[in-house]
């Protein structure tokens, strides 16, 4: 790129800035003003009513799906742009994505597998924000090992339908939600990632039970989920039946998208209350505290720089942007969620050590250290949930370094 189209290009990311930045502060106000920095990981009950209300305000404004193709009602925006809208969306304290399932997992995923019907069915409700999405893959015995998956999928021969038995754990926001991608066992003489099946379900019939799993920090944002029965529609397969293991890991590779960058800005915004915090009761005159809050700065630097990379790879690939999923995972990518979680980890831990004494003490009128305390708990779970630290670190010993599988027993 020569300098004029440098030039070019850096005015046209500064008029979307301001774009996206003028649109956040006209729209975030009023009635949505309560919803600044809330609905993130840790505070995913926050408003739920009202964030689906600003899901709609977002499609209205045309910023819901920006980096889908146009063909299926996105803005079809490149990456760097997406990485604009998601870093001045979080700046302006965009509140947590009710239809972040929707529209970052299986619509990139219908997009790239699904049929002309699935696709004409289901994208709209996801890019008007008026159907919202969970996902139903981790199970008691199957949280990280996924493909011991044992939820039951079995084929009706009269109607070619599918009866759905068994059990999802850890499923976010499922109460809120109006339909759950399932992974099922539809041979049940398989083991492992062969023979399964990918299913689109609606919550809202019978044999579907959704219970709350109460939260040390008190919060109930996701659930169990109990299949008696339930019902899957014949046309609601994506992909074949014995296909949804690959279905399922394509899925998970737009899960390292686009958002990780908005992510990184709340993490700022974090690392910010932090440093108030310290600067309002003296923390920071511990040199060691000083020394963290400045690792914890740098951290998050490599953090973006690491994540521009690996979108920067995905984009010239292929894969990640809601296009054919096919791409290989790069380094970068698989080495992104073990780098984050405990480094976010460690931050939690951070804010109580600044908190100090007060760190064990609950005063909701204290609205920052609530903050904190919130984060600090919910940050436990980070090198659990998605991949727990050692299966990350297998994934990028086996598919990163190229070593020899670990040898694992037959369930």
């Amino acid at each position: 790129m020569d300098s004029m189209e440098n030039q070019s290009a850096c005015a046209g990311q500064a008029q979307l800035r301001a774009q996206v930045a003028d649109w956040m502060s006209a729209n975030l106000r009023g009635e949505f003003d309560c919803l600044k920095h809330r609905g993130g990981p840790g505070d995913e009950e926050a408003h739920p009513g009202l964030r689906k209300a600003w899901e709609r305000r977002l499609a209205e404004g045309g910023w819901t799906c920006v980096g889908w193709p146009q063909a299926h009602g996105g803005r079809g925006l490149p990456v760097m742009s997406q990485v604009i809208f998601q870093e001045e969306y979080a700046r302006a304290g965009g509140p947590g994505r009710m239809g972040h399932i929707g529209e970052g997992l299986i619509g990139p995923t219908l997009i790239a597998f699904g049929s002309e019907a699935q696709k004409a069915r289901f994208l709209p409700g996801i890019r008007n924000g008026t159907e919202f999405w969970c996902q139903g893959y981790s199970e008691p015995g199957a949280g990280s090992d996924l493909a011991n998956v044992r939820t039951r999928a079995e084929r009706d021969p009269a109607t070619g339908d599918w009866r759905v038995s068994g059990q999802k754990v850890w499923t976010s926001l499922a109460h809120e939600s109006d339909w759950i991608f399932v992974l099922a066992r539809c041979d049940p003489a398989s083991r492992g990632n062969k023979g399964l099946v990918f299913l689109l379900m609606p919550l809202a019939q019978p044999g579907v039970e959704i219970r709350p799993i109460r939260q040390m920090g008190g919060g109930v944002e996701f659930n169990e989920v109990f299949f008696d029965g339930a019902r899957a529609a014949a046309a609601d397969v994506l992909g074949a039946p014995g296909d949804g293991w690959r279905i399922a890991m394509a899925l998970l590779g737009f899960e390292r998208g686009i958002s990780t960058l908005g992510q990184q800005m709340q993490f700022t915004h974090e690392l910010g209350w932090i440093t108030e915090a310290a600067r309002a009761n003296g923390a920071w005159q511990d040199a060691a505290l000083r020394q963290r809050m400045a690792r914890a700065w740098a951290g998050l630097r490599v953090m973006r720089y690491n994540a521009l990379r690996m979108l920067e790879g995905a984009e010239q690939g292929g894969g990640g942007g809601g296009g054919d999923g096919g791409a290989p995972l790069q380094r970068e990518t698989l080495i992104y969620k073990y780098y984050w979680s405990n480094w976010h980890r460690d931050l939690g831990q951070l804010a109580l050590d600044v908190l100090g004494p007060n760190a064990n003490r609950i005063d909701e009128a204290d609205a920052r250290r609530t903050r904190l305390q919130q984060m600090a708990l919910f940050s436990r779970a980070d090198t659990i949930y998605a991949g727990t630290n050692e299966i990350q670190l297998n994934i990028i010993a086996e598919r990163g370094l190229g070593m020899p599988r670990e040898a694992r027993g037959q369930s």
